[in-house]
């Protein structure tokens, strides 16, 4: 599928950088670019050669201001119940797809998160961003429910349930100093330094073991729904039995 709205490239060996690329709209999602990334994170679920994809959006105004409004007053009108039900679940279901993408998923976010912009760095891994990034739950502030784009099950469990309900609620934004005080991110730096230091952590990632990334991915995700230790312990057993047993036979394989 040849991209309009998003751009890829692998910027070294096992890392593949993705960029949201419609930077005069904001990176706003249309529904070709709904349909653009359905396809990037369905071909990344087999990819063996992709380790670690970064995500950041193009331009300098933002990171993403989630839907596109001028399309979609556009559009809304002219669906059937059925149809604006299925885009719904289709662009709410992206953030899905990059839970079970295998690969761990660092994103740099400049300026404005705004709805499912904001669920693109709830769903992801570890997050990078500049003093002047801000997020809202901003579903809220176009007359729809404040819960949608999967972050009434993301926020609480990342910043807890009391905050979550007020940014939420409210749909106000989350400035980078909060978010980094709630726990959400993992580094604030310089716009100009954000894709060298998600280098830097691709970088340290990209030199432990391959499966062993993809198994803490699926480890920590089915975790956050485990019903009690007793059940994120036999999800850790059977990866680190996995990965030894891997380990031990690619030994044998070498003296043999």
């Amino acid at each position: 599928m040849e991209y309009k709205t998003i751009q890829y490239e692998t910027v070294e060996k096992g890392i593949m950088q993705l960029s949201l690329n419609r930077p005069d709209s904001y990176n706003a999602i249309t529904h070709l670019m709904m349909e653009e990334l359905e396809d990037f994170w369905r071909q990344r679920l087999y990819d063996l050669d992709t380790v670690i994809v970064l995500l950041k959006g193009n331009g300098e105004k933002g990171f993403c201001a989630g839907l596109d409004m001028k399309e979609s007053m556009e559009t809304a009108p002219k669906m059937s119940t059925e149809e604006f039900y299925r885009f719904q679940a289709r662009l709410a279901r992206i953030n899905l797809h990059m839970r079970r993408a295998p690969q761990p998923i660092i994103t740099t976010v400049h300026g404005a998160a705004a709805g499912q912009g904001f669920s693109f760095v709830l769903s992801s891994d570890i997050r990078i961003i500049s003093p002047d990034a801000k997020f809202s739950a901003a579903y809220i502030n176009i007359g729809l429910g404040g819960a949608d784009m999967a972050c009434s099950y993301l926020l609480p469990r990342m910043i807890g349930a009391g905050r979550a309900y007020e940014f939420m609620y409210t749909g106000k934004f989350m400035t980078s100093e909060e978010a980094w005080n709630l726990g959400l991110v993992s580094r604030v730096v310089e716009r100009d330094k954000l894709q060298e230091t998600a280098m830097e952590y691709a970088k340290i990632m990209i030199t432990k073991n391959h499966m062993g990334l993809r198994l803490t991915k699926e480890a920590i995700n089915m975790n956050l729904d485990a019903g009690g230790m007793e059940q994120a312990l036999n999800m850790e057993d059977r990866n680190q039995t996995l990965l030894a047993m891997g380990a031990a036979l690619k030994m044998n394989k070498i003296k043999g």
